[in-house]
């Protein structure tokens, strides 16, 4: 750690990154919302306030739904508390609920934003297809009964790379300034039975990857063709697009940031169905 973040008085405030793993299906999302709904920053603010003994406002990576999980979430706070590493990560962890833990801290530059600053997110998706629903995995991979050809999904996620307009995959609530963003990899790996989706990509919409599994379910089972796939992405409409994917197999699995902040993304875990 630069020798000139630990100099500061006491009143001086310092930023802290942190990064950390939930399981969306224990909250209703990560934003805070009105008093007593259960959320993942209501949670980690109210466990930071306890150590920092003051309140705590965190920025995150980017938001999740309920249900949605993380691997790796990223957020960032201001604090003039005067603490270590160890208390940002096993102090808070003592206050945080089941469902949600803080694996990592760093001391970072004042100027360093958790959102403004990513460079890269990343998802996986992983799905499961089967006659009857995987009871063992409820909550921790997506389903559906019917059978699917992964070689056709991956011809159609192929199309996705690059710089598109992805209007036809975002919520009606979406509140960016534009659907145009750029995914550099999307992938499937595994069998036509459990697979995983990976999406690499400088930024997504609201429900962009749910909607872009529920699209690519529809290839995989036949009622959409990768040509009818392509028209969708061209037509730029939710209106003849397949319903949202359910949020279960989900997970915000990394963010990427420039070097200069220090904020490294971490790989994957091993238990998370595989490597990438």
């Amino acid at each position: 750690m630069p020798s000139e973040l630990l100099n500061h008085t006491e009143s001086a405030l310092q930023r802290w990154a942190l990064t950390l793993s939930y399981d969306g299906s224990h909250f209703y999302g990560w934003q805070k919302q009105a008093e007593g709904i259960n959320t993942v920053q209501a949670a980690l603010e109210y466990a930071l306030g306890r150590i920092a003994n003051e309140p705590i406002s965190t920025i995150a990576a980017g938001r999740t739904d309920t249900g949605v999980h993380a691997t790796a979430q990223v957020v960032h706070f201001d604090t003039s508390a005067m603490r270590g590493e160890q208390a940002w990560i096993r102090g808070v962890n003592a206050h945080l609920p089941e469902g949600v833990a803080v694996w990592k801290a760093r001391q970072v530059d004042a100027r360093f934003h958790a959102r403004f600053d990513a460079c890269g997110r990343r998802y996986r998706y992983i799905l499961n297809s089967s006659p009857v629903r995987p009871p063992l995995l409820a909550g921790r991979v997506g389903w559906t009964h019917l059978p699917l050809n992964m070689a056709l999904m991956q011809r159609a996620a192929d199309l996705l790379v690059g710089e598109h307009d992805f209007s036809s995959f975002r919520a009606a609530e979406c509140q960016a300034k534009s659907p145009v963003k750029t995914l550099y990899d999307v992938a499937l790996r595994g069998t036509d039975r459990f697979m995983t989706l990976d999406l690499h990509g400088n930024a997504f919409l609201h429900h962009m990857v749910r909607n872009i599994v529920g699209a690519l379910v529809y290839v995989g089972c036949g009622r959409l063709s990768v040509e009818g796939f392509a028209e969708l992405l061209a037509e730029k409409s939710r209106l003849k697009a397949p319903p949202t994917f359910m949020p279960d197999g989900l997970y915000l699995t990394g963010v990427d940031y420039p070097k200069q902040w220090g904020v490294e993304t971490p790989p994957l875990p091993d238990w998370l169905w595989g490597e990438k």
